[in-house]
Formats: structure tokens, sequence, C-alpha cells
């Protein structure tokens, strides 16, 4: 090999090692714009709630573990799949999502990153003759890293798939997916028997599961335990049923002949006693088999508010608390809810304590019909503080209200069921 194309080839490395790494200076910013590819393009990863939140963390991994590459020539053949690629591919397999929408998701998200990595190359200081021989050297790695990790994270997926169907909860829970769906007409007396639970009863669903980052492996029993011990206490009609999501995620649902008085607040009540409860949300009371699907559907939308929130306490949301279902409406696209927020309630959608303040004064008030008096008997607080609150909300917000009020009533929840995720990241 000749000094000068030895020195060229020196030279095309080092730009290759420059792009990798100022693109990893980016790689949350990246890894989030891949995964926002995926789920407009791949509709199963996008209706794939439960694992949206690890979808996310399996692509900065593998944009992470690509550029470390880059940036070391390490050879793709000794490169394994990152954790978090591997543990997503385990769940799409126990959720039922195709292995065709992970292996699309690869490439699809390579495609992604080419168009990314050429965008790099543009904006770099490079020699013009050069910078497509920088492009091809980093795509090349790019496609045979992904052609390897793809058959990594495909055999995971189908490695655990059979094991998860061998588990008996877990074809119980598919079983239970199918009168979810609603797709076909479901005969009631024979899914009754099948799923061994009295679908023409009275029900209240439940959502269960513990944080990704803080599993011990023995979630789907201690919430089993969970659940059966709170139908004891709620005394219910018949067993309760339970049904496993994944390994961290459940679903319940409590039967009842007809609904006890105030069955929200006794399950309410019988978590707050226990140090050892999982998080879950609580969804509607309903009867047959509609009151099974739809009370089902408010706790996950219950569930997704709390996620939304972001927090690694253990918490429950009912889907009959007041505002909630609203605020579930906003829950699809945080970021955007929270760009709104801003728009509607300007300065006092501040993230601090004397904002948080004065926006929940100022929600009590016009929940009590613009009442100073009505607002301060539920706050406790003298008619005259929670005039001066209110009209220190209004001159935060910038505007008055009048003209758009349900717009700020609908921010207000929004601020109140998602906290800090739907205030601006600016401080006043």
């Amino acid at each position: 090999m000749t000094t000068s194309r030895r020195d060229g080839e020196v030279e095309l490395g080092h730009h290759v090692v420059r792009i990798a790494a100022r693109m990893n200076e980016r790689v949350t910013e990246i890894g989030a714009a891949i995964r926002r590819e995926l789920e407009k393009d791949i509709t199963a990863l996008r209706d794939d709630t439960h694992s949206r939140e690890l979808l996310g963390a399996s692509v900065e991994a593998n944009v992470e573990t690509l550029l470390h590459a880059l940036r070391h020539d390490i050879p793709v053949a000794r490169i394994q799949a990152p954790t978090a690629a591997i543990e997503y591919a385990k769940r799409l397999a126990q959720h039922d999502v195709p292995v065709s929408a992970l292996a699309r998701s690869y490439w699809f998200g390579s495609r992604r990153m080419s168009e990314l990595v050429f965008a790099e190359v543009r904006a770099a200081d490079i020699p013009a003759q050069q910078r497509l021989d920088v492009a091809q050297a980093i795509t090349t790695t790019l496609f045979d890293y992904v052609d390897s990790i793809t058959w990594q994270v495909v055999a995971v997926y189908q490695g655990e798939r059979e094991q998860w169907l061998e588990n008996q909860n877990s074809l119980r829970a598919l079983e239970v997916r199918t009168v979810l769906s609603g797709t076909s007409v479901v005969d009631v007396d024979a899914a009754t028997e099948s799923i061994r639970y009295p679908l023409r009863w009275h029900h209240l669903a439940l959502v269960l599961w513990y944080p990704e980052l803080s599993t011990d492996g023995d979630e789907l029993p201690r919430m089993q335990r969970f659940v059966r011990e709170l139908a004891d206490t709620a005394d219910t009609a018949a067993r309760p049923l339970f049904a496993a999501a994944d390994r961290v995620n459940a679903w319940a649902w409590l039967p009842y002949r007809s609904l006890p008085v105030d069955l929200v607040g006794t399950v309410r009540g019988f978590a707050r006693d226990r140090a050892d409860a999982p998080c879950f949300a609580i969804g509607t009371p309903g009867a047959g088999i509609a009151g099974f699907r739809r009370s089902h559907r408010h706790a996950q939308a219950a569930r997704a508010v709390a996620l939304a929130r972001g927090t690694d306490h253990p918490m429950v949301f009912s889907a009959t608390d007041p505002g909630l279902s609203a605020a579930a409406l906003l829950c699809g696209d945080i970021a955007e809810a929270r760009e709104w927020v801003s728009e509607v309630l300007g300065d006092l959608a501040a993230d601090n304590e004397s904002d948080e303040r004065l926006r929940e004064t100022l929600r009590v008030f016009l929940r009590a019909g613009s009442s100073y008096k009505a607002a301060a008997a539920e706050m406790n607080l003298h008619a005259n503080s929670v005039k001066y609150r209110v009209a220190r909300a209004v001159a935060r917000r910038g505007r008055p209200i009048d003209d758009d009020r349900l717009e700020v009533e609908m921010a207000l929840l929004a601020c109140q069921w998602y906290g800090a995720a739907a205030l601006r990241r600016d401080h006043a």
C-alpha cells in the first residue's frame, strides 16, 4: 500500500470519527427524531402504547452503540444488541406485535439515520471530493450494523414469543384481548366459560404496572396477589379476573352482581394501606361486555395520564376523578399539549410554586361558577385572598379570560393532571 493511499485512509477515518462524535453530542435528539418517524410509519408500534417509552430507549441505545462503533473503529461482528433493544423485542413478543413490525423498524430507522448522516456530512468542513467517501464509509457500517442487530433482536423476539405462549397466564391474557378487541361478535357465555369470569355482571377495571427501571422479576405474582387481596377487601361477588399484559403490566377486573357504594373509594383506601402497592389506574364501573370493555378503556386512558405526568412513586389515578377524562384527550402528544398550554396560559404556565398556586386558585374559581365565595369555601381561604390570586393569575396570563374561558379551563386541567410535563421549560 502506498504512503499516499495510507494517508488518505487515515484522513478518511479521521473525518468519520469527527462526524460520529458530532452526532453523538445530539444522540438523544436523533433518537427522538427516529422514534417519531417509526411511530408515524409503523402503525403496530404506534398502537403498542405500553412499550412506547421502551421504544425510545431502544432507538437511542442503537444510535449510541452505532456511533460508538464508528468513533472507535469497532467491527460490527463484535457488537451485541443493546440491552434496551433486547428488552423492547421481548416486550413486542409479549404484546403480540408482529415480528415484521420489529424488523421494519430497523430498516426504517436506518433510512432516517442515513439521511441524518448525509446532512451532517454536507454541513461538515470536508473537502468536496472526500464527502462521498465519508458518507459511504459511515452508511456501510450503518447497514452492516442494522443487518446484524436485526437478526439478533428477531431471534430474541421468537424465543420470547415461544416462552410467553407456553405460559398459561399469557394464554388467558390472549383470550381476554379477544374479548376486548370488539372486532367480531363474541359469544358472551362461551367467553365467560373460557376466561372464567362473569361477563354479564358489573365490572370495575384496573390497569396495574411497576416502573420499567425498578423491576425485580416477580412483578406479576406481586400484582396478582395484590388484586386477590383487594378483591377480598372490596367484597367482590366472584373471583377477580387477572391477565398479564407483559412482565411488568397487568389488567384486572372486579366483578359484582350490583355495584357497591363508593367502590372507587374502597379501592383507593386499600392501596393507601399497602406499602407494596403497584401503580394502578381505575376505570369507570360498567355492566355487561360493553361495560367490561369501556371500563378497561377508561383505565387505560387514566394510566396514560399517569405515565405522561411522569413519576417513579406508586400512584393511583381514576377515570372517575373530575377532569381526568378530559385531560386524557391531550395525552396523544404531550409535547404539543405543552405548547398549547403555554399559548393559552402565557406566563401562568411557568413551572414554579407561585404560579402553581395561582393556577389552582383560578381552576377552583372557574369550576365554582366564578364565585369568589364558593371558591374561598372550597379552598379554606378568605374571599379577598381568592380575588387577589385570581387577579394575579389573569395578570400573569397577560389577557382576560372572558373570550376563551373553555380553553383556559382545559389548560388548567392539563396542568393539574400532567404537572410539570405540561408546563413551560423556562421559568418566570
